[in-house]
């Protein structure tokens, strides 16, 4: 269910596909009359057609499905919230897919805390590059000479200026530019029949440049375009450049992405924005990008119509603390950590030095990164993203990560502090939570293996002894995890 041009790319594709079957296939956009469109409403309702694509026409009331069984929603960022509520009502119990490069906030959140489930493909195509992407303030020359960088190479140019009244008058600035190229435009307000022909006569390798809105931001697929040049980029929505870049770079040629913005002061928004779009390059950062929206604009009420919300008052984290708890008692399942905070003191060095991120936004991401350091796994993932994007990692880093490891287990056990005490860690449990006391087997274990001791404390604390080594920090953190892991196990 995608937009008008790529609702027509994809029947094109399915019927290619499945010629050789019997599938009768159907289509709902502006490209087909009234009574095109009349007849392939009759047909769903009488249960004729197999499978039928559609834009948001197909959530009109006039539609109606004898026996639907699978919705899939194909670039989902363009639906609103009224859209989905509709979706909602299409049908009980129907398996719903649904595929965005770049999730909007609250539908991320959803995935995120469990209400959803989501997965990730971020392996690329054979042969498919990263697309080159430079922010910078409009240039005529740079301008003509990407254009012609890219004519030279037989290929094609997108150029995308968002107004359309003055849309025509860029065509003729950029013409000047390049004399000899052939330039065609493209807007929303033109008819069906026109925009199928534009779009067929680009697609056919008949014009070179198409100077166009951002209605080619969905899912338009020729190979042969691999320059893009967007005017006013500060004016975009962060969601909205990384789905017009995902236009170029479609085969195993290099792609090129231009964000230009007017010679202004840009605002603080529009700067973050700009970065982003210019260090998220890699593949699959559609989901980097989509995290970094949900930062900036946050998760909005996720059961009703509002789409925007205000966490400020209470704190993402603990925001998504208090949800968590909501949906895992309605799913009937324990909540993994205590609602109180933990605090951890350890004489330890845990920090990430200037040297190793200069960067203050990017190191605050880091940060922000380790709260969600929960498994094995998930340190696993960190530690391959350090090293890759920072290189060899400091021991205060290390350390960091292993705290945020022990902190996370001591949640899930009921703690409310770690602390050293002389040559001992003292923990202190929530009183309202049942203090975990190892069976014979394990605490034998434990002994033999790191010489442990529980000793009773005072109220509600009890005692592990451990000979502490300052001169080895990890070492040390990552025996704490080890008892705090083995306590976990035989607890769940």
């Amino acid at each position: 269910m995608p937009t008008t041009i790529l609702a027509q790319q994809h029947y094109q594709t399915v019927m290619d596909r499945f010629k050789k079957y019997p599938v009768s296939v159907g289509v709902l956009s502006r490209f087909r009359t009234k009574a095109e469109q009349e007849k392939t409403i009759k047909e769903l309702a009488a249960g004729q057609i197999d499978l039928v694509i559609g834009t948001h026409r197909l959530l009109s009331k006039d539609v109606k499905f004898k026996d639907l069984g699978l919705l899939v929603v194909d670039e989902e960022q363009r639906f609103g919230v009224g859209h989905k509520e509709r979706i909602k009502q299409l049908k009980e119990n129907v398996d719903v897919l649904t595929l965005s490069a770049t999730p909007i906030p609250r539908t991320l959140h959803m995935s995120m805390i469990g209400v959803r489930d989501m997965s990730i493909i971020d392996e690329p195509p054979a042969g498919r590059r990263p697309v080159l992407t430079y922010v910078m303030e409009f240039n005529d020359a740079i301008v003509k000479d990407a254009i012609e960088r890219e004519l030279a190479r037989n290929g094609q140019v997108y150029f995308v200026h968002n107004r359309i009244h003055d849309i025509f008058e860029v065509a003729r600035k950029i013409q000047k530019l390049v004399p000899d190229a052939r330039i065609l435009v493209a807007h929303g307000r033109m008819t069906g029949s026109e925009l199928e022909d534009i779009m067929l006569d680009f697609l056919e390798y008949n014009y070179d440049i198409l100077v166009t809105t951002t209605i080619i931001e969905s899912g338009l697929d020729i190979k042969n375009a691999n320059t893009l040049i967007i005017d006013n980029g500060d004016y975009m929505g962060l969601s909205q450049l990384y789905q017009l870049r995902g236009r170029v770079g479609r085969s195993n040629v290099q792609g090129y992405t231009y964000v230009t913005h007017r010679p202004k002061v840009l605002s603080e928004l529009s700067q973050k924005r700009l970065k982003a779009i210019k260090d998220f390059t890699a593949f699959g950062s559609g989901f980097k990008i989509a995290l970094r929206d949900l930062e900036i604009r946050g998760a909005g009420n996720i059961l009703g119509s509002a789409q925007s919300g205000n966490l400020a008052t209470i704190g993402y984290e603990l925001y998504c603390r208090i949800l968590d708890e909501a949906v895992n008692e309605r799913l009937g399942k324990k909540t993994e950590f205590s609602t109180s905070e933990l605090i951890i003191n350890l004489n330890v060095s845990s920090y990430i030095p200037e040297r190793y991120i200069s960067d203050e936004e990017l190191k605050y991401d880091i940060y922000k990164k380790l709260s969600y350091v929960k498994s094995q796994d998930d340190y696993n993932d960190l530690e391959d993203e350090l090293l890759d994007r920072f290189g060899e990692i400091p021991d205060g880093v290390y350390n960091l990560m292993a705290l945020a490891m022990i902190k996370h287990l001591g949640r899930s056990l009921g703690m409310t502090e770690i602390r050293e005490r002389g040559s001992s860690v003292l923990f202190t449990f929530d009183n309202k939570r049942e203090i975990p006391i190892p069976a014979p087997e394990l605490m034998k274990l434990l002994f033999d293996e790191y010489k442990i001791k529980f000793n009773a404390g005072k109220g509600d604390q009890i005692r592990w002894r451990i000979v502490l080594k300052h001169e080895k920090d990890q070492t040390y953190l990552n025996e704490l995890g080890k008892f705090l892991s083995a306590l976990v196990s035989e607890k769940n």
